[in-house]
């Protein structure tokens, strides 16, 4: 996502969703203002990929309701105890060829040496798709 010719630079994407995040951190008062913003990220996506976040929502809703929509670096996301468990990544926000659905740090995966922490996701999910990753959803949230 950097610069080839300089590593150091951060793409343009990158530096808008740093102050996405930044924005975030300051902004960041309840969680209905929280939810709002996960609602507004949606909203806010071409309608392939509003539709698709919209699936994705459901499911973590459905598989772990205790977790608290907030947005991640202006990415619908959920998390526990304030500290995200997962989030969903629009292809746009990136210009890049598929979504992703992507556990964070406090996803509580742990699954030997090897686990896997995101899924490239694309308008052709299916049940069975959104299934696998609601069992996931519901082993992250604890």
């Amino acid at each position: 996502m950097t610069d080839s010719q300089n590593p150091e630079t951060f793409s343009a994407e990158e530096r808008k969703a740093i102050r996405e995040r930044a924005k975030e951190l300051k902004t960041a008062a309840g969680k209905s203002e929280d939810a709002a913003g996960n609602a507004e990220a949606l909203a806010k996506l071409p309608e392939d990929e509003r539709i698709l976040g919209e699936q994705i929502r459901d499911m973590v809703v459905a598989a772990a309701p205790q977790l608290d929509p907030k947005t991640y670096y202006g990415f619908p996301a959920w998390a526990r105890d304030g500290k995200v468990v997962c989030f969903f990544k629009p292809k746009s926000k990136f210009k890049v060829r598929y979504s992703t659905f992507e556990f964070d740090t406090a996803a509580s995966l742990d699954d030997g040496a090897v686990w896997a922490t995101a899924f490239a996701v694309n308008d052709d999910i299916t049940k069975a798709d959104l299934a696998m990753l609601s069992a996931l959803v519901t082993k992250a949230a604890g």
